[in-house]
């Protein structure tokens, strides 16, 4: 497959594709089905097996545990061991995807990237007509764990780079390197590398019954002491197998290592996949020096808040008529059952899982005009905030599954209008979600700007119901 892929460009995949296989920690067998996904979805998880069938983003806010890989939890939903599919999502370029899952945990398969991005590749990764908004870092951001002697740093860069290095003072390991100059490589240099373990964690993890889904196939086993022949037949009979030896490198018989620095790059794996929770498309080189999943989570939490802080998100929308739109005139149309005379968003400019910004050209051919009033045009108000509803049921209707929904309002509060709209002005209507949704209602501030100036602001409420 060509992974050259249009870096401006969001993309999502062209098919709906599933894999099985077993969680590494509670040995449940799960089945994980991608399907397609509207720009500006972002990725997200849903458990189909509990009765809510909740969606958890993939967001580092939602992170509750780091002890054995990645957990994602919203209520009492999790979803765990979520890294390598987003490392193999990201590493592939795709954007916008929905991971449907009926169990509470990613499958581990061989422990790497490589089985996800063979699904992807199945699926075929489809271009999108939005644009993809890249953050550039443009000063270093620098972390520091002084407990674990975790030190990771972002700088300016026009690409995403990553080196990783590691020193666990194992003599089997050693101190090693691992380097991602473009993210084009990851699928040959980094997606077959396998997680890995030293053996006195796998007796640990034995012992307390915390890998029922282990294989002999899914791990790199170090091992980092002497072991007597009682051990090893216990380790045999843990992983359904005869016999069990020692390589005189220090590793386990069970794999061959794909690379001579595998571990280094498992945990450059890593990194791809805990730092996709930062939820923004990053330009920076990040040097790790031996990171953890608790120290990514925490890492991306601070170039998160770093982005929130800068993108200085309550500033008025900048509108630029030659950007390419997310949703033209004909893809609003396929989402909203609105038709002329009652149509009043003309292209959506950005669009995300909790904001969108819609345009609105008014002109003195306006229907409404004719009555509103005669030899003074104003647009009324109530159109105004119609054309927020819009932007906002675009919003709605496209963080929904897939099918066709209509919006309806349910409550309209703190309306407040503080300059007329007038033929020749150009409406830019913002809306952002003020929660998640739930059970189908969507509550979202609303703000019509004109001319830098807000001109209208109010909070709405309405109804997401699907089409019969």
């Amino acid at each position: 497959m060509d992974v050259h892929f249009n870096p401006d460009k969001q993309h999502t995949i062209g098919n709906v594709v599933s894999i099985k296989g077993t969680g590494l920690h509670t040995g449940v067998v799960v089945a994980m089905t991608l399907k397609p996904a509207n720009p500006g979805y972002g990725i997200q998880f849903q458990r189909i097996d509990l009765p809510e069938q909740p969606i958890i983003k993939a967001d580092c806010d939602l992170v509750t545990d780091t002890s054995r890989g990645t957990t994602l939890q919203v209520g009492d939903a999790k979803i765990s061991t979520v890294e390598h599919v987003l490392a193999a999502l990201v590493g592939m370029g795709v954007d916008n995807v929905l991971i449907e899952v009926d169990g509470p945990e990613i499958p581990i398969i061989d422990g790497s990237s490589q089985p996800f991005v063979e699904l992807i590749e199945t699926a075929t990764v489809v271009e999108q007509e939005a644009t993809k908004i890249w953050y550039s870092i443009d000063e270093n951001i620098n972390f520091y764990d002084e407990e674990k002697r975790v030190e990771m740093v972002v700088m300016p860069s026009v690409d995403y780079q990553i080196t990783t290095l590691i020193d666990f003072n194992s003599q089997v390991l050693g101190t090693q390197h691992a380097g991602l100059k473009t993210m084009r490589d990851f699928r040959s240099e980094i997606a077959p590398c396998r997680t890995f373990c030293f053996l006195h964690e796998l007796e640990m993890l034995l012992e307390h019954d915390l890998v029922k889904g282990g294989d002999i196939n899914n791990a790199i086993v170090v091992v980092d002491k002497t072991i007597s022949d009682a051990e090893m037949t216990r380790l045999a009979k843990a992983f359904n197998r005869d016999k069990i030896e020692v390589k005189s490198e220090g590793y386990l018989n069970n794999l061959e290592l794909r690379f001579p620095n595998e571990p280094a790059r498992h945990k450059l794996l890593d990194i791809v996949g805990d730092l996709a929770l930062i939820g923004y498309p990053i330009k920076g080189r990040i040097i790790a020096n031996r990171p953890g999943h608790s120290t990514n989570v925490a890492f991306a939490k601070k170039i998160k808040q770093y982005i929130k802080k800068n993108k200085q998100i309550k500033n008025i929308p900048i509108y630029n008529p030659a950007a390419p739109s997310v949703f033209d005139l004909a893809k609003i149309e396929k989402t909203l059952p609105h038709r002329f005379p009652f149509l009043f968003v003309d292209k959506v400019t950005e669009l995300s899982d909790k904001h969108i910004i819609g345009i609105k050209n008014v002109t003195f051919n306006e229907w409404f005009f004719q009555g509103h009033f005669p030899n003074n045009p104003v647009m009324p108000g109530v159109l105004q905030i119609e054309a927020l509803a819009q932007t906002g049921g675009i919003l709605c209707i496209n963080a929904m599954p897939e099918g066709q929904y209509d919006t309806y309002f349910l409550k309209i509060d703190n309306c407040k209008f503080k300059q007329k709209v007038v033929p020749g002005d150009t409406m830019i209507l913002k809306m952002e979600l003020a929660g998640p949704i739930r059970r189908g209602i969507c509550e979202m501030n609303g703000t019509v700007y004109v001319g830098g100036k807000v001109a209208t602001e109010a909070y709405l409420v309405a109804q997401i119901v699907k089409r019969r």
